[in-house]
């Protein structure tokens, strides 16, 4: 558990994924409302995953890049 004295190491895969996701996201013009609608997911858990604070399952990193027009590749990289 990180306490609130130690840093967040910015680059774990969680954090990379999220900022992908949000860079691709505002490339495209969407909000997180127009991701959640396509998926049927609440905005608050694509808040937490770009945030690097979710823990998505592979099959749903699959459906956020399929809803952003774009391959799971592309999201972890």
């Amino acid at each position: 558990m990180i306490g609130y004295n130690e840093p967040v190491d910015m680059n774990t895969p969680s954090i990379k994924l999220g900022k992908n996701i949000k860079r691709i996201r505002e490339q495209k013009k969407m909000s997180q409302g127009d991701i959640c609608r396509k998926l049927g997911l609440d905005r608050a858990y694509i808040s937490n995953v770009e945030g690097g604070k979710g823990n998505p399952t592979l099959a749903t990193i699959e459906k956020i890049a399929q809803a952003l027009g774009v391959t799971s590749d592309e999201l972890l990289k």
